[in-house]
């Protein structure tokens, strides 16, 4: 039975919680659960984009090595349950359920002598420590939720590895307005010996990490495109640089098991909902949220559609060429949402000047957070986009996509991961009704 009175708990602690309690406060909480976290071979991963993947990564070819996992993401599309992944699949209720009273249990206690609530976070984060530490998994992935040096998961002292996956210009009201600032931000999960693998494609951001793993005598493993994973088939080419994070800090741990023939059937299945994911014939959900993963996105449509090679056949034919590059490819539409917080400005403009698409609805998401349909559709028109069609609910502009759909078009629905979860929870209603 599904334990509602758990999650509309869990969803109302925003409407009430008034202060983050400190990285003190919150090892203080962990250790009236009996230090959970202590007793666990933690991986800690930090980023701005891909930290996602690289989590879905190690979880899977740990467990193609014969190892029972543990991972904790965010944010869930669909349930909350998504957050707590026990050997690649959401806790079934009774471990949600149990683990939810006994946290629930502590806050009570606490706050009664006068501790901050935990904020919705450090409350799912302290019942993943809760569910692990009881499980006993051999290793527990663990994703950061904001930056790194102050996010709630930077309580835990002792993990085996850290990763930081690319870093972009993100949450810069919290982070900083430079890469280097979040760089600096990301690299305070660096534990003092512990090694860390980042990507380094970004030279001013990995000189950043760098500085800092020396400075706590880390080693450091920097990697670059020339060290991405190719030898897979990846649904984006950014994928293939994410697993490579992926496949280093393996290779470093020196796990047993765990060769290369492991890695490539692992890597050759791993799904990650919402993140290039095909969920019909020629229609794909995309989270990317940012401007970071916009451009990222922004290559993977290019390559699945050929059209970097068609920029530069137009290039030299520019008649001829252009030409040609229209009778190739496919159409390509969106259907796009985004939160006030984010720099929806260069999002759309990206997508306007790099995809040209040829159709755009774009919708007014649930969250309060969400930017009005109609100011979206401006903004794209003003970058050039000029079939825009505006709507206020996902339901209705995910009927409308679909139904204008031509055969052959490719339809991309992207942005605000808020979009992604409520397009996952309609779409199977919507193409059964077509």
């Amino acid at each position: 039975m599904i334990d509602k009175k758990a999650r509309d708990y869990l969803l109302g602690i925003p409407l009430w919680t008034k202060k983050k309690n400190t990285l003190d406060e919150v090892r203080h909480f962990l250790k009236e659960l009996g230090n959970p976290d202590e007793q666990l071979n933690i991986i800690h991963v930090a980023g701005t984009n891909g930290k996602g993947s690289v989590c879905a990564d190690l979880t899977a070819m740990l467990m193609e090595a014969g190892y029972h996992v543990g991972t904790f993401v965010s944010p869930h599309l669909t349930d909350v349950t998504e957050r707590f992944l026990v050997d690649g699949v959401p806790v079934e209720e009774a471990g949600f359920s149990e683990s939810f009273a006994r946290v629930k249990a502590v806050t009570d206690r606490l706050t009664a002598e006068g501790y901050a609530h935990p904020t919705f976070f450090e409350f799912v984060f302290l019942m993943a420590m809760d569910l692990y530490g009881r499980r006993k998994p051999d290793f527990v992935v663990l994703e950061t939720g904001l930056g790194g040096r102050l996010d709630t998961t930077n309580v835990i002292r002792h993990p085996l590895a850290c990763v930081i996956t690319s870093i972009s210009l993100d949450h810069t009201q919290y982070l900083g307005d430079t890469v280097e600032l979040i760089a600096a931000e990301k690299a305070g999960i660096i534990k003092p010996g512990i090694p860390v693998v980042y990507d380094n494609n970004d030279r001013a951001a990995g000189a950043v990490i760098a500085a800092a793993a020396d400075r706590l005598g880390s080693a450091a493993y920097g990697l670059t495109a020339e060290d991405s994973c190719w030898g897979v088939s990846f649904a984006a080419p950014y994928q293939a640089m994410n697993a490579a994070l992926a496949v280093k800090v393996l290779e470093i741990l020196e796990i047993e098991g765990v060769n290369a023939e492991v890695c490539r059937k692992a890597l050759a299945s791993v799904h990650w909902t919402g993140r290039m994911q095909q969920v019909a014939p020629d229609v794909w959900v995309d989270g990317a949220h940012n401007p970071g993963g916009i451009r990222a996105f922004i290559q993977a449509v290019k390559a699945q559609n050929g059209l970097a090679v068609q920029e530069k056949q137009s290039a030299q034919q520019p008649d001829q060429g252009e030409q040609n590059a229209a009778d190739m490819h496919p159409q390509i539409q969106l259907l796009f949402a985004a939160v006030s917080d984010k720099d929806y400005h260069e999002m759309i403009r990206l997508l306007c000047t790099e995809l040209s698409p040829e159709r755009v609805t774009v919708v007014q998401l649930k969250s309060e957070r969400g930017l009005q349909a109609d100011a979206l559709a401006r903004q794209f028109e003003d970058a050039g986009c000029s079939h825009v069609t505006a709507f206020d609910s996902t339901k209705d502009a995910l009927k409308h996509v679909l139904s204008e759909k031509k055969e052959g078009d490719h339809l991309y629905m992207v942005g605000s991961l808020y979009l992604i979860g409520e397009i996952l929870e309609d779409l199977k209603l919507q193409l059964h009704r077509m």
